[in-house]
């Protein structure tokens, strides 16, 4: 297991909403509210009620009073709607995968604030000048039906086979954070931007098409309806607690070994938040030692704090899953200046 690996992450409180907020971004009366506003990127919140964020929201409300009025979507979506409304700024708190973190920082959406316990999160995980923390350590991975496969895939190859057409999907690189994770595993594992691109123009023979939200393709696989996605270990590990037929694995390249990254959720104040205040207290309650402990054993995945050693059921069989996969650290700050071209060249190789 690499040195890198960390243990990952895995309302009734919370109100989820569709389109429109109604706090009034700047105004007196909004900074008094007993509200505070979070756009986050899908997995945290469990299917069932039963995720991370449920009992986090309705802990911090029974501890605070401050009601959390939740937004989810993809990592690019819910950067793209916070530039959208920087004249009116709707959320206080803003949870996304990267690169997605990076380039909300990069477009002036985040102020620097460092909750408390940041200073027990590894350095590789926070950005140095305090504009956001991971919360939540992530591994991407892939997930397979083991109802209809008896075992799972092991290379990209095996995908291009006759058997997976239209029975394969991943999410929309550029749009959702574990879309975009395909390419750049497909990058390193392939040895570049072309050979990546030349694979994945042939398996678009077999996708079935994008899709704005990895959440939703989990319950597709665990149906049977597709046999292969794109998705997270620690949202799908706290997704197959009420999907039996759903499996992960990490595909290698042929003739290599399985490998992964760490994509973690990271959780930035955002600039001219309307409830700037209650941001915070929600911040420290994240990396709380309370909240960090519940990570493995309410939402299945690994504690951002180093200091937290889970030793729960949950903690230990993610550590198994994870043995013998190659971890790896993709350099961020080329795939945040580069984004858009790698996301152009997916789209020109696919005809997406």
């Amino acid at each position: 297991m690499s040195s890198y690996l960390k243990p990952i992450a895995a309302v009734t409180g919370s109100l989820v909403l569709a389109a429109s907020l109604t706090a009034c971004g700047g105004s007196s009366a909004a900074s008094d509210e007993k509200v505070v506003t979070v756009y986050s990127a899908d997995g945290l919140k469990g299917e069932n009620g039963d995720g991370w964020y449920d009992q986090l929201f309705k802990d911090f409300e029974k501890e605070t009073g401050i009601k959390v009025k939740y937004v989810e979507g993809g990592s690019g979506e819910m950067v793209q709607r916070a530039v959208r409304e920087k004249s009116n700024t709707q959320a206080d708190v803003i949870v996304t995968l990267p690169p997605f973190i990076q380039q909300a920082d990069s477009k002036g959406l985040l102020q620097s604030y460092e909750p408390q316990g940041a200073d027990k999160v590894n350095g590789a995980d926070k950005s140095g000048d305090g504009k956001w923390t991971s919360v939540v350590n992530n591994y991407f991975g892939f997930v397979y039906n083991k109802k209809e496969l008896k075992t799972a895939p092991r290379t990209w190859e095996e995908l291009l086979d006759a058997k997976y057409k239209d029975k394969l999907q991943y999410s929309t690189p550029g749009v959702a954070g574990d879309g975009t994770a395909v390419v750049i595993k497909a990058m390193h594992d392939f040895g570049g931007k072309e050979p990546a691109m030349a694979y994945l123009k042939k398996l678009q023979a077999n996708n079935v098409g994008p899709s704005p939200s990895t959440s939703k393709l989990a319950p597709k696989v665990d149906k049977g309806e597709i046999l292969v996605a794109n998705g997270d270990v620690q949202m799908n590990f706290a997704q197959s607690k009420s999907m039996p037929n759903l499996g992960i694995w990490f595909p290698a390249k042929d003739g290599g070994k399985p490998t992964t990254f760490a994509l973690p959720y990271a959780a930035g104040l955002v600039n001219k938040a309307p409830h700037t205040e209650n941001g915070r207290k929600l911040l420290d309650y994240m990396l709380s030692e309370k909240a960090q402990k519940q990570v493995s054993a309410v939402g299945g995945g690994f504690s951002a704090r180093t200091d937290v050693k889970a030793t729960d059921a949950n903690a230990i069989e993610l550590a198994k899953l994870i043995e013998g996969v190659d971890v790896f650290e993709p350099d961020w700050k080329d795939i945040d200046t580069n984004l858009q071209s790698y996301v152009e060249a997916w789209k020109s190789a696919t005809g997406s």
